[in-house]
């Protein structure tokens, strides 16, 4: 009797079938582990790790970049990655997966013509590290810029989230006693006139704050460029929300009466950049907050300096700011886990696409995250950042 090919498969062993697999093309991704003064996310948790080995793929993993989110060795070991303990032997993989934007340094332990992706970042990537990956004719591909294939920005969405919540923890957190603020309680008491919120920028994390910040029984008022942002939001929260369009004598009441203000304002993918001025800042009652969720691409406020996580906080004119550019890090272990639901499916049609150049010229989504490919700079918004012609990566895919 002659079986079908279907119920000839359903007989092989699992070692023909493991055999199958490998024989696919197979990816070398590389989990190096981040400055911790800057960072304490992976774009991998093991549950991840595990997904992409099983399918063939190779993951190196430096010994220790799982510790600040309380990952163990023998956690991702387990999951199936080859643990190493040289940086140089995570960077000579041929993709490398990280965080923070790639330093010189990385960049020099890295092979000519292989892949990083990481977070853009403007405030640490350097003009000299955008050169070196030119020179090298690397790709270098930006989470934020990717897309999904219902042309939404997935990792936007899902870190702004996690940035909406957190950044009215801190707020609160900063304006009590123990931390310099006036000890006021974030939010409404019966009796007392409740805490005012003012959020720069409707998008998610806006949202997300507003939300939370309403929660709590504190008046919050939304600013933003976009009126059908603010017509979702006021459809999405009620009218206990007050919106309105940034208009510069409207938001210099709001400013002046505000206890903490949230900038949430995003350029990189085009919009209209827009900054409060020192003079606006000055007019901020003593002891208010601010925290600026835009200071990696150059601000909000004029008053803003990026930090670190480790020296976050600075006073200006009498105003507490809180500015660094990945706020979410403070909840290392939740933010990875939302990063790593994203990379894992991704790294898996890459694998099925043979290679990141065949996934770029594949995916309209993941061709618009690269901003260098094959050593071109393609993308024209970081190019007038940093003052370097860019080009068309259509044209670069022609006849792929």
């Amino acid at each position: 009797m002659k079986l079908d090919s279907k119920k000839q498969r359903s007989l092989f062993p699992e070692e023909c079938l493991l055999r199958e697999i490998t024989s696919q093309p197979r990816l070398s991704i590389g989990i190096p582990k981040e400055n911790g003064a800057l960072e304490t996310r992976l774009a991998l948790t093991p549950e991840g790790v595990a997904i992409v080995t099983e399918e063939g793929h190779s993951v190196y993993v430096q010994r220790g970049a799982g510790e600040p989110m309380m990952y163990s060795d023998l956690q991702y070991s387990e999951a199936g990655a080859y643990m190493v303990d040289n940086a140089a032997e995570v960077y000579g993989a041929d993709i490398i997966l990280k965080i923070a934007p790639p330093t010189i340094e990385e960049l020099n332990m890295m092979h000519d013509r292989s892949t990083v992706l990481s977070m853009l970042q403007l405030s640490y990537l350097s003009v000299e590290c955008i050169k070196l990956m030119m020179q090298k004719k690397m790709t270098a591909i930006a989470y934020e810029l990717i897309r999904d294939e219902q042309k939404a920005f997935p990792v936007v969405s899902s870190i702004s989230e996690i940035e909406g919540n957190t950044a009215l923890a801190v707020a609160a957190e900063l304006m009590s006693n123990e931390r310099g603020g006036k000890g006021l309680l974030l939010g409404g008491v019966a009796g007392l006139s409740p805490t005012e919120v003012l959020i720069l920028g409707a998008g998610i994390a806006g949202s997300v704050a507003a939300r939370s910040a309403l929660s709590l029984g504190a008046q919050v008022k939304v600013f933003d460029h976009d009126i059908n942002k603010l017509r979702k939001i006021q459809h999405y929260l009620g009218q206990q929300v007050f919106t309105s369009v940034i208009h510069p004598t409207v938001l210099f009441k709001a400013l002046a009466s505000a206890d903490a203000v949230i900038g949430n304002l995003r350029y990189i993918n085009g919009s209209e950049r827009f900054m409060v001025s020192e003079d606006l800042v000055k007019t901020m009652k003593p002891g208010a907050i601010i925290i600026d969720l835009s200071v990696d691409q150059g601000g909000c406020f004029e008053t803003s300096e990026c930090r670190t996580l480790q020296n976050p906080i600075f006073e200006k004119h009498g105003i507490i700011h809180y500015c660094v550019p990945n706020i979410s890090a403070r909840v290392g272990r939740t933010s990875s886990m939302a990063l790593s639901n994203i990379f894992a499916p991704i790294l898996l049609k890459i694998g099925h696409s043979g290679s990141i150049s065949s996934a770029i010229a594949e995916s309209n989504g993941f061709r618009h995250g690269a901003y260098i490919y094959g050593g071109v700079l393609v993308n024209r918004l970081i190019g007038d950042y940093y003052g370097i012609a860019s080009n068309d990566i259509g044209l670069l895919l022609v006849g792929y």
